[in-house]
């Protein structure tokens, strides 16, 4: 385990700390250039903020194998006159949903007609801020500053952009000079976030995930990556210096894409579903304030990944694994929590998910494990080594 975390999993911090810095430049240009073109963009309309958050694997030290994909957020700015109000979505629709109604403060009126045209749906009668128009809009903002964008990044890179229906906009940044150490290439997912303050945002929901009555284009989900790096931020403060807690994460990641290789479809699918990141972290969250944080000791890292490993099976086995901040009363105090959070529903991250589908990724999972070092010897050539993709 250790040689395949050093060999395959562990993303160098020179080469790590090179392209984050390559990605904020970038991204910051982009930003920049955006607010710029969006200075007048009159009182009922969008725009940037102005700033960005980086989130993700590559900002919380657990990234494995090449630091070549980034996620951004990019906060947006309502109309002076009105503000979110988000509530969660009603009705069989995806757990964890909500809807964004906006209030506004002088009373809707016919100059709130154009933006509600804009960027709403109808929902019970009243105007919503749908998810899938401010993508739409956002994506097309960002295409049209990219000119300006790539003619002043043309000696250290080249940029483009696509975009998938439904789904954020993807920068591709190709290095074209000594910049960046080892040229390698860098695809950003840039998400549009509305701000609820308090470090909590809005995204879009990706058309997969949004089953229900509710339209797809009016479902937002919430994201605290904020909180989860504060958290993380806290753990590394109380647990020993040389713990394993993130080391665990990224073997478990690795070798969840390692057995995706050997797996058929549709299950090979459902698997990458099932075990997503954020559902890995989530049982990590959840089993280190279990226990002693001492435990977590370096020496003791085979024993904690394999409780790790039997955490996620009996959850699978239960069909039950909450989302670690929405409703979760047990955080410890000293990780502040926005009241939204605290007193949001409680979320259950595999209700989407039928009782054959986890026991069978459950019993993969437990075989995974006793055969690892078969697995990790079978799936170690390079072509290998690129995880296989997960939404």
């Amino acid at each position: 385990l250790e040689r395949f975390h050093a060999r395959q999993l562990r993303v160098s911090p020179h080469v790590l700390g090179h392209s984050k810095a390559h990605v904020g430049r970038v991204v910051a240009e982009l930003v920049r250039a955006a607010k710029a073109q969006g200075l007048q963009p009159g009182p009922l309309a969008l725009s940037l903020r102005g700033d960005f958050v980086c989130i993700g694997s590559a900002y919380e030290q657990h990234k494995v194998r090449s630091p070549d994909c980034f996620d951004i957020l990019v906060p947006l700015r309502l109309p002076p006159h009105l503000a979110p109000r988000p509530r969660s979505a009603d009705g069989p629709g995806p757990r964890g949903a909500f809807v964004c109604g906006l209030l506004a403060r002088d009373g809707w009126t016919r100059r709130c007609r154009p933006f509600a045209e804009g960027f709403c749906v109808e929902l019970q009668g009243r105007s919503h801020l749908s998810s899938g128009l401010v993508l739409r809009w956002f994506q097309g903002h960002l295409q049209r500053c990219l000119g300006a964008v790539r003619y002043r990044l043309q000696e250290r890179c080249r940029v483009s952009l696509s975009a998938c229906p439904g789904h954020p906009p993807t920068l591709h940044i190709l290095p074209c000079s000594d910049y960046v150490c080892c040229h390698i290439s860098m695809a950003v997912r840039l998400i549009p976030a509305i701000p609820l303050g308090d470090a909590l945002y809005l995204t879009a929901v990706p058309p997969e995930g949004s089953l229900g009555s509710l339209a797809p284009s009016a479902l937002w989900g919430l994201n605290a990556s904020r909180q989860e790096q504060r958290l993380l931020g806290w753990l590394k403060e109380q647990a020993p210096a040389a713990s394993c807690h993130l080391k665990c994460l990224q073997i478990l990641k690795g070798l969840r894409d390692l057995r995706a290789h050997g797996l058929e479809e549709p299950f090979c699918s459902q698997w990458g579903r099932v075990l997503s990141s954020y559902v890995l972290k989530t049982a990590l969250f959840s089993l280190l304030l279990q226990g002693p944080l001492e435990a977590w000791d370096e020496r003791f890292l085979v024993e904690r990944l394999e409780d790790l490993v039997l955490y996620l099976r009996d959850c699978l086995r239960k069909q039950v694994l909450m989302d670690f901040f929405l409703g979760n009363t047990s955080i410890p105090e000293a990780v502040a929590l926005p009241r939204f959070l605290k007193e949001a529903a409680p979320v259950n991250l595999l209700s989407a998910f039928d009782g054959p589908t986890l026991d069978l990724v459950a019993f993969q999972l437990i075989s995974t494990w006793i055969q690892a070092p078969h697995i990790i010897r079978m799936y170690s050539s390079p072509r290998y080594w690129r995880p296989v993709p997960t939404p």
